[in-house]
């Protein structure tokens, strides 16, 4: 397993990938950290964990969007890591629960 340190916001973080990642990695939080710094210019700075989390919701709504369209199917499968599309859906589920509970408690200490 390979590390690599990214910088979101202004911040580094170091993220777990598999051998040969690297550098999606990179890419991925790359257009991770300019969603970040949109929002931040939207609504100003509101806390790391805030920003992520609308940005995240964003990029979710957008990924939602693209598949209904037609246009998000899986990404192509790599011999380093072949995802079913089962677990593909099971993981992206669990990630909408987090965001979902997450956001839910966030606005309602917002309130």
């Amino acid at each position: 397993m390979a590390t690599v340190t990214v910088e979101v916001n202004g911040r580094p973080y170091a993220v777990g990938c598999a051998d040969g990642q690297e550098e999606r990695v990179r890419i991925l939080a790359k257009q991770f950290d300019n969603q970040v710094r949109q929002v931040a210019q939207d609504v100003g700075h509101v806390g790391d964990l805030r920003l992520f989390l609308m940005s995240a919701l964003i990029l979710s709504d957008e990924l939602h969007e693209a598949r209904l369209n037609g246009g998000g199917g899986p990404a192509p499968q790599t011999a380093a890591a072949p995802p079913t599309s089962d677990g593909v859906a099971e993981a992206l589920n669990a990630v909408a629960a987090r965001i979902e509970k997450i956001a839910q408690s966030i606005w309602s200490r917002s309130i």
